[in-house]
């Protein structure tokens, strides 16, 4: 009997799991600013990214502005963000207030492709001598098509 009752309860937990993912509706990009485009084809006016968007490629209008913040610590500080191309324009990020995060700001000045790179210690470093100490790197790279 027991066993029963976790099975339908676990199958339970899933439909409900499956449901809620579905089930929410997305604001538009007149509300809150977004990496998916308006429409099938277009591109977004702006655009706001965190590190959730590590290796994703976003599309923004011409004109349109970009956001981008990499929250980081004292430890494991992200490096500040590079870009490849000339098609995007820094503007003002603003004023970082944690030790360790990266901001940036840009305004889509020309059509093209651009890259954002940045990288930060997937581990701190030891704060004693003799401590234990990884060398692997956490790769932040984003693709901006601006159309």
């Amino acid at each position: 009997m027991r066993r029963t009752t976790s099975r339908a309860l676990a199958a339970t937990a899933l439909l409900l799991l499956l449901a809620g993912c579905g089930g929410e509706s997305t604001p538009s990009a007149s509300t809150k600013p977004s990496a998916v485009p308006s429409r099938p084809g277009g591109c977004a006016d702006q655009v706001r990214l965190t590190s959730a968007a590590a290796g994703k490629t976003v599309c923004l209008k011409r004109g349109g502005e970009l956001r981008l913040t990499l929250d980081g610590t004292r430890s494991r500080p992200w490096e500040p963000v590079r870009t490849s191309g000339h098609a995007l324009t820094a503007i003002s990020a603003g004023i970082v207030l944690q030790p360790g995060d990266a901001t940036a700001a840009y305004r889509a000045a020309a059509t093209g492709t651009v890259h954002l790179t940045s990288s930060r210690p997937l581990c701190a470093q030891p704060t004693k001598p003799g401590g234990v100490s990884c060398k692997g790197i956490q790769e932040f790279r984003v693709t901006v098509r601006i159309g």
